[in-house]
């Protein structure tokens, strides 16, 4: 009679969790580590959590692309175009973003030690609350101007810059 019982309540919770959309509509995060993706056009696409570990993503188009949370690690941006994205936690660490255009990207909170900023564009991008190490923020100080267009905040503001 109990393993009846433990059967049904078994059985109702399978039917509840494929009957609930929430649940159904619940994917993996995208993983694009590894992968060679220079020049690819993820602009405007909703990549959150999506992981880029050690991907060439050169010449690649992220502009306006939701990368909250993404991962991309040990990757190569060099020239990548991330105008306008939300890297909001984002981990950054490591990427070698050589020649990137950066305009009113939103960093916040992310997570960018090691990353390589030579020859960046950096105008309106929102660097609050980021992890940087003091070398970076001396580096992107000297070429900090404009106000993000989405959160309202100075470039050299959100660098702490003096």
């Amino acid at each position: 009679m109990f393993w009846r019982q433990g059967l049904g309540l078994f059985l109702a919770i399978i039917v509840w969790c494929m009957a609930n959309p929430a649940l159904a509509d619940w994917t993996h995060p995208l993983s694009f580590s590894n992968a060679e993706l220079g020049r690819h056009d993820f602009s405007g696409q909703s990549l959150q959590a999506a992981e880029f570990s050690n991907a060439n993503l050169e010449l690649a188009n992220f502009t306006g692309a939701d990368l909250r949370g993404a991962v991309l690690s040990a990757s190569v941006m060099t020239k990548a175009n991330l105008h306008g994205a939300d890297l909001t936690n984002a981990m950054v660490d490591q990427v070698k973003l050589d020649g990137a255009d950066l305009t009113d990207a939103v960093f916040l909170e992310a997570l960018l030690l090691r990353s390589i900023f030579k020859d960046v564009n950096i105008e309106g991008a929102d660097f609050t609350d980021a992890i940087l190490d003091r070398a970076q923020v001396k580096e992107l100080c000297e070429k900090a101007k404009g106000v993000n267009s989405q959160t309202g905040v100075q470039t050299r503001d959100s660098l702490g810059c003096r």
